[in-house]
């Protein structure tokens, strides 16, 4: 039996490198594929702090009845990230185009000096520019009214039994200002 020979040698060795590389790389493709994507987080900035807002609530359609009705996957973290504004700076929301691209209701909650007297305003994706990407939200609006809270939520259309239609919040971000 004769000796391999150089050229022999090195591309059994070039082969097994090849075999090697095309393994890792289906290896890494399938494992890419495969990773579960994070939700969604929003960014909240106020008075030189940015903080990062994961979801309080996230569903994603899961199906469809055959009476047409939606079937939702959900988690909730019920968590409420906190961020100090003090009065008179503004509060400034940094959306994911996958947010502002969607129908969204940002619930802002002030309270009077006496703290017992709570205001919701409300503000939709129709009061800005289609594909707005920041909103600014004001910490006093009035003298007397203080931001404490904002919950921005992705909705959808929905109908009760009785045939009322409304909007339903699948996804929803919270922040405790103060």
């Amino acid at each position: 039996m004769t000796k391999p020979n150089t050229r022999t040698i090195v591309a059994l060795a070039a082969a097994a490198v090849l075999v090697v590389i095309v393994a890792v790389a289906a290896v890494v493709t399938v494992a890419v594929h495969n990773a579960k994507k994070p939700d969604p987080s929003i960014t909240a900035y106020a008075h030189g702090k940015a903080v990062t807002v994961a979801p309080y609530r996230y569903c994603t359609v899961a199906g469809m009845s055959e009476m047409g009705q939606l079937s939702l996957n959900c988690h909730e973290s019920n968590i409420t990230v906190p961020l100090n504004v003090p009065p008179g700076s503004p509060l400034q929301i940094s959306l994911p185009k996958k947010i502002a691209n969607a129908p969204w209701i940002m619930m802002r909650e002030y309270v009077f000096p006496d703290g017992r007297t709570h205001v919701r305003d409300v503000k939709t994706y129709q009061d800005f520019k289609p594909g707005t990407l920041a909103v600014t939200v004001p910490s006093r609006p009035t003298p007397n009214l203080r931001l404490v809270g904002i919950e921005l939520q992705l909705v959808m259309p929905a109908r009760d039994e009785s045939g009322r239609e409304f909007y339903a919040p699948y996804q929803v971000w919270s922040i405790k200002t103060a």
